[in-house]
């Protein structure tokens, strides 16, 4: 029988678990002396997956009873402008060589769409692998990591703050009520359940060490993730509430002068540390990061909250989608003051036109529209961009997972 007739699509289960993780090291080529390094042991590489298989919704082409391709989408959350969103986490994207140019991810991604739409994850993120293959379908780039080093005579002078820093185990629940509090305020930050906290302590050294800043009434408002190794701090992530958290944090990482030649990191921010060093001298370097898709644009603009204004708003606009044919003609939101809004098809098809992928970006803010009139990526004119303009808010997203 010919291999294509052969194919079916269907759920990968737990009982598929060792060809599921078979594929997954075959594509990324994770071995086992990978896993031994970061201090995993033989059963934990076994059963790693098996939450994802559980938790997760996997699909999978089975040639015959042997998984030869594969996706599988985690059910998270994240904050947009304030409000939680479902959203789809599509990670362990892989097919065996000898299945590729068959069509098998096209349809297996299609099929994880409509798959969310039906529950209501109205955005999905992944970490790309090819940002041209994703762009073709769909996704866009909506965050950036930051990457700095810091030589041991540029760290910050200390200053003075009310409260302390104290060392604790990583996997302490205040690091997990702290996050949480931040998240909560920042723009397209995941909300992290269970599964995702596993997924970001996944690969992490088991030398990985948590600090903590308390100010004087004892509340915990930020912390810091490090490991110390060959005289370099390097940091995982820094999350904080407030500057005098920032500060507090810095304090203790100055602290570490005689003991490191430099401390190196990731920002996820978007926002320049060099600015706030008395040694703006730094290395900074920036990369995109992760990627995300309006799943359905009528459920998404439906939960998206408008900047409020004084009187009531319509905004109609021609949207393009290479995949999703529910994303696909002209549509008209109207926006309460409030900034609520209703989407329905129908409008003006001249108003505003754009693809999924740049409305992706204008709405989670990654990019003004300013900017994507002016490169061709929203074509209105002048007066509908600036109407544009005053409906969105405005903050930059904050992503640092990964899965």
């Amino acid at each position: 029988m010919n291999r294509e007739k052969r194919l079916e699509l269907k759920k990968v289960e737990p009982k598929h678990l060792q060809q599921f993780n078979q594929l997954l090291r075959y594509v990324f080529q994770v071995t086992n002396s990978n896993l031994h390094e970061v201090g995993w042991k033989e059963p934990e590489i076994a059963s790693a997956k098996l939450p994802v298989l559980e938790q997760a919704h996997v699909l999978g082409w089975f040639d015959k009873d042997k998984l030869v391709s594969q996706a599988a989408v985690y059910p998270f959350q994240v904050r947009i402008f304030n409000k939680t969103f479902e959203m789809g986490g599509v990670t362990g994207v892989g097919t065996y060589p000898e299945y590729a140019n068959m069509g098998l991810m096209a349809k297996l991604l299609y099929k994880a769409l409509v798959d969310m739409r039906e529950r209501g994850q109205s955005v999905s993120y992944l970490f790309p692998y090819s940002i041209p293959y994703y762009r073709r379908k769909g996704w866009e780039i909506i965050s950036d990591k930051m990457t700095f080093e810091v030589k041991d005579f540029q760290l910050p002078k200390m200053k003075t703050v009310s409260g302390e820093v104290e060392r604790i185990e990583p996997e302490h629940e205040i690091i997990k009520e702290v996050y949480s509090r931040f998240a909560h305020k920042s723009h397209a930050a995941m909300i992290r359940n269970e599964l995702a906290w596993d997924e970001y302590w996944r690969w992490d050294l088991e030398e990985l060490t948590a600090a903590v800043y308390y100010d004087q009434s004892r509340q915990a408002n930020g912390y810091v993730l490090y490991w110390i190794a060959d005289e370099v701090f390097h940091i995982k992530e820094m999350v904080y509430v407030n500057e005098e958290a920032r500060r507090g944090l810095w304090n203790f990482i100055s602290a570490h002068f005689s003991m490191v030649t430099k401390v190196v990191g990731d920002n996820y921010s978007n926002e320049p540390i060099a600015f706030l060093l008395e040694d703006a001298e730094i290395e900074e370097t920036i990369s995109p990061y992760f990627m995300a898709r309006i799943v359905d644009i009528e459920q998404f603009i439906n939960q998206y909250p408008f900047k409020p204004q004084k009187e009531k708003r319509t905004w109609s606009f021609t949207l393009e989608d290479p995949l999703l044919e529910w994303n696909q003609g002209v549509f008209t939101a109207e926006i309460s003051p409030e900034g609520k809004a209703v989407l329905s098809p129908g409008g003006d098809p001249d108003a505003a036109k754009l693809d999924i992928q740049t409305m992706t970006a204008l709405l989670f803010a990654y990019r003004k529209p300013e900017y994507l009139h002016r490169t061709g990526r929203l074509e209105c004119s002048p007066d509908t961009l600036e109407f544009i303009e005053d409906l969105l808010e405005t903050q930059t997203p904050y992503f640092s997972d990964y899965f």
